[in-house]
């Protein structure tokens, strides 16, 4: 997933951190537990090493309104408990009894949300709206990163690790009253998901030699999965948004081009029927969304009051970082993440203010440059990029020698004002399958990047670069206009590479103008863009890493091209026999060496080029209570529970 707008690319589709609420625990055996328990201690003890340097007076872990320091064992939060009243199963909330009324507005930067259907969405910000809306079986714990009941009751796995049985809470209801059931979620998985409507990712990354899992209902509450083998990640899959089929099915037997257009930014509010905390009520583009709370919520407080405390979430559409933050001193909003440059400032105004700064440690986010390697034909038999420049593109030396021409040290500092530490992995700093020895990477060599150049049959004339056929070394780099980090990051970027003698044409421009073109129409060259993945599950970069994947930017295939293995280059098949195995493979140690090893690959083969990973730091008005951030969740992930108390 990303941040902002940045693509959103979930393997499991939708699991976003404003969803990350934990529910009652399902049957795991004992020994899946120890492990787990082990990959939690290693997680959240690397995620506490990678704090803000002391002189920005934040190398202690995330603070709390009440000045703890972020440690788990310091919550106590016991894992969420199932009450049954008339009939009905909710899932009670964990936090302090609060007050009704009132609403949160936070911001969104760029265009606002292209869709508002769960399942077509590709960016971020129609992510995190949809999945406002919709739920699914089961979540993340944003406490202990544990898979745990959405709306699920409970969840087994049986002894041949490949049969999931998942039961429903009794008696919930979509927001129109109807009952939600078995069946809901059987069409779900396999009249959408499974039937490749909408964003293919999830279903894409299900498969195992051409099969897909089966879903049949038990009975009215009752499903069973049933995987063709073992696949580790499967359960964080079942985090995927369900669909009310009396009102999708309509639109699923009109075909997948009506399908894509359903739930449009242009459907009227009062059409939407959700199953989540929030329902759409109003939507006005380059301006705002505003969220009413679904009042047939199956969540309540400890006193049996159905949640959430809030009537509204309000997004600001604001299209810029610097609109965001002048939205947030003036404000017009309730929280936002502070920039690198703005850490310092803000710390010190918060002395005397009405907000509190959080640090969430390294984010998931990897930042990156990635070239275009695509060297086929469209329909239309034009190359997707000019033929000279995929000969520069594929070329490893090349790819190497910008690796090693950019100086990531001085983006850090210049870029995140020293609030964040150089990236040199395809895992995220916080992932639990980081490769440290791929992540200690190397600085800056300007002189080795030549030597590279020259190797791969560069020449240098007059401090420009020509190829071997005696053409000038340009080419041009995208990223999304109003991301300042971005922007500064290219122009940094430029900077480097004129040292090598290659001419950069660093052009920022509009964020689905630019995912389009990475993911669709595949006319780009160069972008610096930020993928966000899952830090306790590497298969979450399947549909990124497999030469296959709908977000296999690098060497992106067309939809004519995708039963294709023509033109895949040798490392990319590595990396899918090797993301092929892993998902499979149930030794946690195998697994870790196998996901090593794809790190190794990407570092060598340079086909993205990592640059930084910035700290979280979120600020909150103080007014806002039921506050607590993880680095797993972010601020908003209990948003039923938080509540105002002036």
């Amino acid at each position: 997933m990303f941040w902002g707008n940045i693509i959103f690319i979930s393997p499991f589709g939708v699991v976003l951190s404003s969803t990350f609420i934990s529910g009652s625990y399902g049957k795991i055996n004992t020994m899946k537990k120890i492990v787990y328990i082990i990959l939690l201690l290693i997680f959240f003890g690397f995620i506490l090493k990678g704090c803000l340097k002391q002189d920005l007076g934040y190398d202690e872990p995330a603070r709390f309104s009440d000045a703890r320091k972020l440690d788990i064992v310091e919550y106590n939060f016991e894992p969420s408990k199932t009450r049954t009243v008339n009939g009905v199963d909710y899932l009670v909330a964990r936090g302090e009894v609060g007050k009704f009324g009132g609403d949160i507005v936070t911001s969104t930067i760029g265009e606002g949300p292209k869709t508002f259907n769960p399942y077509t969405t590709t960016d971020a910000t129609s992510e995190q709206m949809a999945s406002l809306m919709y739920d699914g079986l089961l979540t993340t714990d944003p406490y202990t990163g544990e898979v745990t009941g959405r709306m699920a009751k409970s969840f087994e796995i049986l002894p041949d690790n490949t049969t999931y049985i998942v039961e429903l809470r009794h008696g919930l209801k979509w927001s129109d009253g109807v009952e939600i059931t078995a069946d809901d979620v059987v069409f779900t998985f396999n009249d959408i998901i499974f039937a490749g409507y909408g964003n293919t990712s999830t279903r894409d990354n299900l498969y195992f030699e051409g099969k897909l899992p089966t879903v049949e209902k038990i009975d009215k509450y009752t499903i069973k999965f049933k995987t063709p083998v073992p696949f580790a990640p499967f359960l964080r899959n079942l985090s995927l948004s369900i669909a009310p089929k009396h009102i999708f099915k309509p639109a699923v037997d009109k075909g997948k081009d009506y399908f894509n257009s359903f739930y449009s930014t242009t459907t009227k509010p009062s059409d939407f029927v959700v199953s989540g905390a929030f329902k759409l009520k109003e939507y006005i583009p380059a301006q705002r969304v505003v969220f009413e709370k679904n009042p047939n919520y199956y969540v309540i407080d400890k006193e049996g009051s159905i949640l959430p405390y809030l009537d509204r979430w309000i997004m600001l559409i604001v299209g810029d970082l610097n609109n965001d933050i002048l939205k947030f001193e003036a404000g017009e909003t309730d929280t936002t993440s502070i920039p690198g440059p703005m850490v310092s400032r803000y710390r010190e105004l918060e002395k005397n203010s009405d907000y509190m700064l959080y640090n969430l440690g390294p984010t998931t986010s990897t930042s990156f440059i990635v070239f275009n390697m695509n060297t086929r034909k469209d329909k239309n038999g034009k190359f997707y990029v000019d033929p000279k420049k995929q000969a520069w593109f594929n070329d490893e030396k090349f790819r190497s020698a910008i690796d090693w021409a950019i100086d990531r040290d001085s983006l850090v500092l210049n870029v995140l004002s020293g609030v964040g530490q150089p990236l040199y992995s395809a895992e995220s700093i916080s992932s639990i399958f980081l490769n440290k020895d791929v992540a200690k990477g190397h600085g800056q060599d300007i002189e080795y990047a030549k030597q590279l150049l020259k190797e791969a049959g560069f020449k240098l004339k007059n401090g420009v670069l020509y190829d071997k056929n005696d053409i000038r070394v340009e080419f041009e780099l995208s990223t999304n206009a109003g991301h300042t980090q971005r922007e500064a990051t290219g122009v940094s970027i430029k900077e480097d590479l004129a040292k090598l003698g290659i001419k950069v044409n660093f052009k920022p421009i509009e964020f689905n103008t630019l995912v389009n073109r990475m993911t669709n129409t595949l006319d780009y060259e160069a972008a610096i863009m930020a993928l966000t993945g899952n830090p306790l599950e590497p298969h979450s970069g399947y549909n990124v890493w497999h030469s296959n994947g709908a977000l296999h930017l690098f060497n992106q295939r067309s939809d004519n091209d995708i039963k294709s293995t023509d033109k895949v280059l040798p490392f990319e098949k590595e990396l899918d026999r090797i993301f092929d195995e892993a998902k499979i493979q149930t030794d946690v140690q195998k697994r870790k060496e196998l996901y090593n090893k794809y790190q190794e690959i990407v570092a060598k083969n340079n086909p993205v080029i990592y640059l930084y990973s910035p700290v979280n730091i979120a600020a909150v008005r103080k007014k806002f209570k039921n506050i607590y951030p993880t680095p797993l969740g972010g601020v908003t992930h209990n948003i039923e529970e938080i509540y105002i108390d002036n």
